[in-house]
């Protein structure tokens, strides 16, 4: 491989020539080879968009040249664009503040820029990646104010959108299902009568509940401590650019960014950030159990319960000929306790902050980045793949709800709770039906019995 020398403080390293970073990118590669999580491009095109409004903003208040800033811009749009992913090669096990990803895009639009402008590397640089590229910003004010906006854009763009389109599909299913009275259960057993469609508008309000409380949490991602610079004071920034530039980034990102409060709170705290974790992790919760119920109403299809039919995907075992398996449940499942997990992880991360800086930031934006991306994707998946198809088994339905001894529950009121267990028990002992058991204890008439023990009546 052809490399080229690339310098930094600590002195020279070799470069892939090929690769547009420099010698701090380069050093974490080398010094950092651990796992295989990437930094999420989400957050590459989001730092961009800071470079890119940091440029105009220092060049509007008189830090910047107009051919410097040009240069950052046009290389900052480059990225946006995805035309660079190659060069952007760091994980997220790495310094904690995001100071190498920071300085990777730094040096990336410095060394891009030179080839631009018909330099080459051996050329003096015509940007420097910390004094121009990285003017009026510190790793510790920018990496914060990136994972805000990534976060905004993956959850707004995806997440929310899937789960919509899981709340309209679980809607429709209670309405096409809302004339199935069946058995209902409770602690597992079974309970008077309910309709089909009313637990799946449970499901639907689930959902719906889950969307409402994301949008909350992202609220608070609106305030950014982008110009606290290295400890929140904004020392190396001016009064002018600590102003524009959020003005400046907010027309960039499309959302109505605004100067944190205490910029001392966001950059030191990232209680915003597990806000937003947490109402992803409670709607995985939410998912998890409603993905479950419809496993148990589809578990059979013979010796279970056989109220749903599932649609055939895939074949479900290797040996078994015939089988067709919950997969895109079981697949639900795994990933919202993927979901659920990160809350534990980003917990820790925060209360593990110090002084003016948390330093688990990496692992943090990769943590809710990929919830919001679970979420998205198995909302997307579950819908497509399952809810669509769904049916129900109205025959099993039918007579297994004539079969409860929970529709004893209507006659409590005629004739009292313990007769009416008495004859609960009776028809469960002798394995007869409850009318026969309660013509037999001589307790109701059968015009009584059929009238009272409708089910239609007791939903």
């Amino acid at each position: 491989m052809k490399t080229r020398k690339a310098y930094d403080s600590l002195g020279s390293v070799n470069i892939p020539e090929d690769k547009y970073w420099g010698a701090v990118t380069q050093r974490s590669l080398e010094n950092f080879k651990i796992g295989n999580h990437p930094i999420p491009k989400a957050l590459i095109y989001a730092l961009a968009q800071i470079k890119k409004s940091a440029a105009q903003a220092n060049f509007e208040t008189g830090s910047l040249n107009q051919e410097k800033a040009k240069l950052i811009i046009q290389v900052s749009n480059e990225i946006i664009e995805k035309k660079l992913d190659e060069h952007f090669p760091l994980c997220i096990w790495q310094t904690g503040s995001g100071t190498h990803t920071n300085m990777n895009l730094n040096e990336v639009i410095a060394n891009r820029a030179q080839i631009l402008s018909g330099k080459t590397f051996e050329d003096i640089l015509l940007l420097h990646p910390n004094d121009d590229v990285n003017k009026s910003q510190s790793s510790n004010d920018v990496f914060p104010t990136a994972i805000h906006i990534a976060v905004l854009k993956e959850t707004k763009e995806k997440t929310i959108v899937g789960l919509k389109r899981l709340q309209k599909a679980l809607q429709a299913k209670a309405k096409s299902f809302h004339h199935i009275i069946k058995s209902g259960h409770t602690h597992m057993m079974d309970a008077v009568p309910i309709r089909l469609g009313d637990e799946f508008s449970a499901y639907a309000s689930q959902i719906k509940h889950g969307i409402e409380n994301i949008e909350r949490s992202l609220d608070m991602l609106l305030e950014i401590p982008l110009g606290g610079t290295a400890v929140g004071t904004g020392l190396n920034a001016s009064v002018e650019y600590r102003s524009r530039v959020i003005e400046l980034l907010s027309e960039e990102t499309g959302f109505n960014l605004r100067e944190a409060e205490n910029r001392f709170e966001s950059m030191s705290s990232k209680t915003a950030l597990l806000a937003v974790q947490n109402a992803l992790s409670e709607t995985a919760t939410d998912f998890f159990k409603i993905v479950n119920d419809i496993r148990m109403m589809a578990s059979g299809p013979r010796t279970g319960l056989g109220e749903l039919e599932l649609p055939a995907k895939e074949p479900g075992s290797s040996i078994m000929p015939g089988k067709v398996n919950p997969t895109q449940i079981e697949a639900v499942q795994m990933a919202c306790s993927q979901i659920i997990s990160h809350s534990t992880s980003n917990i820790i991360s925060n209360m593990s902050g110090n002084f003016q800086l948390n330093t688990f930031m990496p692992l943090i934006a990769h943590n809710v980045l990929e919830s919001a991306n679970l979420l998205a994707d198995i909302s997307v998946s579950f819908t497509v793949h399952n809810v669509k198809d769904l049916k129900a088994n109205e025959k099993i339905i039918n007579f297994k709800l004539n079969q409860s001894l929970m529709l004893v529950t209507a006659l409590a009121k005629e004739i009292g709770y313990e007769k009416a267990a008495k004859i609960a028990q009776n028809a469960h002992i002798n394995n007869i039906s409850l009318r026969d058991s309660a013509l037999e204890f001589g307790k109701i008439e059968a015009e009584t019995f059929d009238r009272v023990v409708n089910p239609k009546n007791m939903v």
